[in-house]
């Protein structure tokens, strides 16, 4: 079997008296592109951030490359984007991207021209000069894409990344993804665009804490007996509520 990248087992997660996240299983191989869907709340921004170590669990494990995390070392690896833009709105696109590759150790030599292709792929380019504080919301989710994909990190964490984008640089960016899954990287990807959903090896389906299920998006349609990802999706909530 390919490499396991994220490993998260009997994970769970309280924040006072509420558990968050109930016995979560899920884990993430190298050249696959796995899906997160469930209503607000479910957990799914929890089940990021415990894998990322941004939150310590309080029962069961998570393990990124087969280390216990949170461990600093590894975020090199890892390109992370979240559901609130973290940029600095009084520098320039550009700025941003060269800020952001320094940081992950880029060198100087090969950062223009990872900064030209992730603009590419985001459809910034024109508009790498402008101060990101006179970006649309849009622009800015763009942004932030493009930082989480600079470096070719071996595993990408993307937290709703696709809102607020036009379906045509929707489509653009699925293809970015699946090119970095065929290079044998590892996608780990949150969406509420269930036709998304379609386009993942595999989607886990994340209701009340718990992943009530977890498999190829055929596969899901087959044990629901439905044509679409949304129709298991409405099915399995009905299930449980």
């Amino acid at each position: 079997m390919a490499d396991k990248i994220i490993s998260l087992s009997h994970l769970v997660k309280k924040f006072g008296d509420q558990t968050v996240l109930k016995d979560v299983n899920l884990d993430v191989f190298r050249g696959e592109i796995v899906g997160l869907i469930g209503p607000s709340g479910a957990g799914k921004s929890t089940i990021i951030k415990t894998s990322l170590g941004m939150e310590i669990t309080d029962g069961g494990s998570a393990t990124v490359f087969g280390e216990t995390m949170p461990n600093r070392e590894l975020l090199s690896r890892i390109g992370y984007m979240a559901q609130t833009d973290a940029l600095y709105e009084a520098l320039s696109g550009r700025e941003n991207l060269s800020f952001f590759g320094k940081m992950k150790g880029i060198s100087k030599k090969n950062l223009a021209a990872e900064i030209a292709h992730v603009a590419e792929v985001v459809d910034l380019t024109q508009d790498l000069k402008k101060r990101v504080s006179g970006y649309s919301g849009g622009m800015m989710r763009r942004l932030s894409l493009a930082i989480a994909l600079l470096g070719e990190p071996e595993l990408l964490i993307l937290d709703e990344p696709t809102v607020g984008i036009d379906p045509a640089l929707r489509r653009q960016i699925w293809q970015e993804l699946r090119k970095i899954r065929d290079d044998e990287r590892a996608i780990l990807i949150t969406t509420h665009v269930m036709d998304e959903a379609e386009l993942t090896n595999r989607v886990a389906l994340l209701l009340d804490g718990k992943v009530m299920a977890f498999d190829t998006p055929n596969a899901l349609k087959q044990q629901y007996q439905v044509k679409t990802i949304e129709d298991v999706f409405l099915k399995a909530e009905g299930v449980e509520s």
